[in-house]
């Protein structure tokens, strides 16, 4: 008899699958483990995800300098492109609604004309995100609206993510005997999950290494994003003027695909999150633990570029936030607080924001700007 090693009924269900069906993909796997609309990591109520208590913290929730910072570059765009009688940020993957709650408290305090301007519009997936934005953004009911990116048109705005793509399916590889091989999932006698290589599962995996120029060495691992691009090509029939800015984690491909096994990111950059913590078995409890890997960046621009999306800034977070500003907004939130523990703990938070071995050191901001 097979002991079944989890009660999880999402790991029960993709047991069953495997069953039926043979060996998954690990992409299939991944975005079941991350999506299922019943069980998938994103996708739970019975979690906390983000913050102390969480798996993971963002920049959101780290500093609350980080949101209105961003707004304060937000309205420099909206001059750019001649401050229109109404112009929409579109956020994709907001999570709770942290960071737009953030924004919008931001413009309507410091920049009141592009808040009245302002059409705020949250794509998020998870239906217990989106209880939790709708709570936090129950102030600005009137400039907010849930909204998939596939059925909503911009005429003027910014399209704006924070860890979205590092958090889609990917395709897992190796090089092996001269030959490409893809990573599937299979269940073991014990019923746990292990993996198995087998064919590529679509002609794209050999495409995207070839047009990236990346030649993986014998034994080399490596994670392929197709599903940024399919992201990407969403947008420009989305928006008609104005700017998509992601930031994210992630590396050029020469440094995200090392030639030498002695760079750790030979062995690919796929990682496992829980309770701040990395877990060694990505694949030991799906819906469980947040899985991850790092973002190729020349992919990413040349993508946009072929889409019509002129690359017109590329930074290191925490340098991109000192050019927008964030010195400047600490100075103006710290004269909200009378005590000097406010002070210091914004200060301290702002602080993280921006050392060199802070988090936003580990950190880029692509903005690109639609032709």
């Amino acid at each position: 008899m097979i002991e079944i090693v989890s009660a999880n009924q999402l790991a029960q269900h993709l047991r069953e699958r495997i069953k039926r069906e043979g060996p998954i993909t690990f992409h299939d796997w991944m975005r079941a483990a991350l999506y299922d609309p019943n069980n998938g990591y994103y996708c739970r109520g019975d979690r906390i995800k983000w913050g102390r208590e969480g798996d993971y913290r963002t920049s959101s929730e780290r500093c609350s300098l980080f949101g209105a910072t961003m707004a304060r570059y937000f309205a420099t765009l909206y001059e750019e492109i001649g401050s229109p009688i109404s112009w929409t940020i579109l956020e994709s993957g907001a999570g709770d609604g942290r960071f737009a709650a953030g924004v919008l408290q931001s413009l309507e305090i410091y920049y009141p004309q592009l808040f009245l301007a302002t059409h705020y519009v949250i794509d998020e997936l998870s239906q217990p995100s989106q209880s939790l934005a709708k709570k936090s953004l129950a102030p600005y009911a009137d400039r907010v609206s849930f909204r998939n990116l596939d059925d909503f048109e911009i005429d003027a705005g910014v399209v704006f993510s924070n860890e979205l793509l590092d958090a889609f399916p990917v395709h897992r590889v190796k090089m092996t005997g001269g030959t490409l091989r893809e990573f599937h999932v299979d269940v073991g006698a014990e019923g746990k999950f292990e993996w198995t290589l087998g064919a590529p599962s679509t002609t794209r995996i050999a495409e995207y290494l070839e047009k990236s120029g990346v030649e993986l060495g014998e034994g080399q691992i490596a994670e392929v994003n197709l599903e940024i691009e399919e992201w990407l090509k969403k947008l420009p029939g989305r928006i008609r003027t104005g700017y998509v800015i992601t930031v994210d984690y992630g590396a050029e491909a020469a440094q995200l695909y090392p030639s030498t096994a002695a760079d750790a990111r030979y062995f690919g950059t796929l990682r496992s999150l829980q309770r701040h913590q990395v877990i060694d078995d990505v694949l030991s409890t799906p819906g469980e633990q947040d899985l991850t890997t790092t973002v190729d960046w020349s992919f990413v621009k040349e993508a946009g570029e072929r889409l019509g999306f002129k690359v017109v800034e590329f930074e290191r977070q925490d340098r991109f936030l000192l050019a927008a500003g964030l010195l400047e907004q600490l100075e103006v939130e710290s004269q909200k607080f009378r005590g000097d523990a406010e002070k210091l703990r914004l200060s301290s938070a702002a602080l993280e924001m921006i050392l060199p071995t802070g988090m936003s050191a580990h950190f880029q901001v692509l903005v690109q700007k639609k032709n």
